[in-house]
């Protein structure tokens, strides 16, 4: 028999490592970022057009390539940052694998261009599909550009699994602001379309915070610092009361390197713990300096995952770190037993003196005894000095005042009880009739349990709630009419540019629903109308509710956004679990939910009841 293992031609190992380091645009805008502040560039531009399928370029000042080093670089396993294999525990660049160009030239067509300072011309060359088409020499600035065009041409599949231009533009967003959060002394511009949304200069770290995620953020901010043999922590925490339901506002930068780390997270909300609302998480940019030679990078080819010698160490630190800034700056509540301004005594206080308050005390009293006797015994008794002055008998005695003798007094009384016995409410309204007249009853203030011809049906309230408002409001946005509730003052609220942004392409299904926006800022939007049965102080919730489902769950039609849309205010509106609902709201959502056209499953697909048939309870008897 032949031989049948053979060495993959070259074209083919790079488009099945492509696979793996090139996973969206968003991928090459990263690995493209990172080798512009590795040829140590202090001015980089990111060009993207149709949300990085027909381009992403990248324009730096940095050092530039020779002529042999521009032709190289698009070699598997080429690279200038490492030499041997020890070199891999003292890292001090972004990249070291040598697969980032190889791989995205075997992908896309890719345009370079090259020129050091000390060079008078630079280079061009130009690769599709791992094949070079051509290489000449060019009149170019100094430093590098490169161009990534029609990414995934080779591979149409791929192409189409990429989500809509709104998807893709936003994950290049969340690399933009990695990477320009670990480097505020590195100058960045960000084009869209022809569009500039971002234009950062060299700045301090808290100027680069506020500079992508929005002036109102300056005031959200608690400094963080700290220095120990093992770790230096420098950065800012977010305030409690500035809390997200999202995570988008949570970066960890470990020696200038954006990483995920749920272990290092869990810290921060530990030193959170008891301030923050259910549900919501708390804001952080921190940068953390360790020694290069406890970490290893080399776990995934996006190297966002880290492996730390002693994870343990570095939780405590961490955690103690934010503990004490937020004790620091009065961010959590605090015990200070030394001095209380409540305490302080008043000005027009200040010059008296205190008194011993006088007692008097009337032993005899007997507030059971009857008037002879009472007045007998005062004569014989020793006052005493005292603040408490029993009320007189005459004024008890005269609720009788009016009523007849004594000897009348019987029937008096008969007719007072029968009286009473008459305008009792229990008779009225007795435990019988209410039982009789109820259809369902609410179980644990969590189901609705009703009686069916065969059994029981016992309902979720929460998901019947959300399957009864997710249908309404679809249909409003639909059919574009709904009715609104105007409000007597506007509401304003403050967002990131990137909530906005998401806010303003779903305005018009928003709109539909009966919100009405009379202004949309960069960084704040005006509300003057809201849908009718939506309190106004849940517009905000609502709003962060459906911010955070489209990050987590984007839409890629305007049919889809619609039903996100609709989905996600159902489950901020829906009657929660625990909220007690009367006889007629039971019956009311139970009839509800059997009027919607599917109502067995809750919006995210859960079943909203369950049926119990006579046989399966005389089952359990068995």
């Amino acid at each position: 028999m032949t031989d049948i293992i053979q060495l993959l031609p070259d074209h083919v190992a790079n488009q099945i490592a492509a696979g793996e380091v090139v996973q969206r645009p968003a991928s090459v805008v990263k690995e493209l970022l990172e080798n512009a502040i590795d040829a140590e560039a202090d001015e980089i531009k990111l060009i993207i057009k149709d949300a990085g399928k027909t381009l992403v370029q990248v324009i730096d000042n940095g050092k530039g390539m020779s002529v042999t080093d521009a032709r190289l670089s698009f070699e598997r396993h080429a690279t200038s940052k490492i030499k041997s294999a020890e070199d891999l525990f003292q890292l001090n660049t972004k990249g070291f694998r040598g697969e980032a160009l190889a791989s995205i030239a075997a992908i896309a067509h890719v345009e370079l261009k090259t020129k050091r300072p000390s060079d008078e011309l630079g280079t061009a060359i130009e690769i599709e599909g791992s094949t070079v088409k051509s290489q000449e020499v060019a009149v170019t600035p100094t430093g590098t550009s490169v161009a990534v065009k029609n990414l995934f041409f080779n591979i149409p599949a791929r192409r189409n699994f990429l989500k809509s231009d709104t998807v893709e533009l936003r994950h290049i967003t969340d690399e933009f602001h990695r990477v320009a959060l670990a480097h505020p002394n590195i100058a960045f511009a960000f084009y869209h379309n022809g569009s500039e949304l971002f234009n950062l200069p060299k700045e301090n770290y808290r100027q680069r915070v506020v500079h992508i995620f929005g002036s109102k953020t300056n005031e959200k901010l608690v400094p963080v610092e700290e220095e120990t043999e093992v770790l230096k922590i420098s950065g800012f925490v977010g305030k409690p009361e500035y809390s997200k339901k999202t995570r988008m506002e949570q970066f960890f930068f470990v020696n200038q390197r954006f990483i995920k780390s749920p272990y290092l997270n869990h810290a921060i909300s530990a030193a959170f713990e008891g301030l923050l609302k259910d549900g919501y998480h708390a804001s952080y940019f921190l940068n953390l300096t360790v020694d290069p030679k406890t970490i290893d990078i080399n776990i995934h080819p996006t190297k966002t995952e880290i492996k730390f010698d002693d994870e343990h160490t570095l939780y405590a630190i961490l955690r103690s770190s934010v503990k004490h800034s937020l004790g620091q700056f009065n961010i959590a509540p605090v015990l200070d037993f030394e001095h209380q301004d409540q305490f302080n005594t008043p000005y027009s206080y200040k010059d008296k003196v205190g008194k011993t308050p006088t007692i008097e005390v009337d032993r005899s009293f007997n507030p059971f005894a009857d008037d002879t006797v009472s007045s007998g015994s005062s004569s014989k008794s020793t006052s005493f000095k005292t603040s408490f002055k029993p009320t007189p008998s005459t004024h008890w005695e005269s609720l009788y005042v009016g009523l007849e003798s004594k000897g009348n007094s019987g029937k008096a009384d008969s007719v007072e009880v029968n009286f009473e016995k008459e305008v009792k409410t229990e008779t009225i309204f007795s435990d019988a009739s209410v039982e009789t007249s109820k259809t369902t009853f609410q179980l644990q203030q969590k189901y609705i349990v009703s009686t069916l011809k065969s059994g029981m049906l016992v309902i979720d309230q929460n998901r019947a709630h959300q399957r009864v408002l997710y249908e309404s409001f679809l249909k409003h946005i639909t059919i574009k009419q709904a009715t609104s509730q105007q409000l007597l003052f506007p509401l304003q609220l403050s967002f990131t540019p990137n909530e906005i942004n998401i806010i303003s392409e779903l305005q018009e299904d928003l709109e539909h629903t009966g919100f009405v926006f009379s202004d949309v800022k960069k960084e704040t939007i005006t509300i003057t109308g809201v849908p009718v049965g939506v309190p106004e102080s849940e517009v905000s919730i609502i709003l962060e509710q459906l911010i955070s489902d489209v990050e987590n769950d984007v839409p890629d039609a305007n049919f889809s956004a619609a039903d996100l849309l609709a989905k996600s205010m159902a489950k901020s509106l829906a009657i929660k679990n625990g909220q007690v609902l009367n006889n007629t709201e039971q019956e009311h959502l139970v009839n509800s939910l059997f009027a919607c056209k599917e109502p067995n499953v809750s919006p995210s697909n859960r079943p909203t009841f369950i049926t119990m048939s006579t046989d399966d309870i005389e089952k359990k008897f068995m």
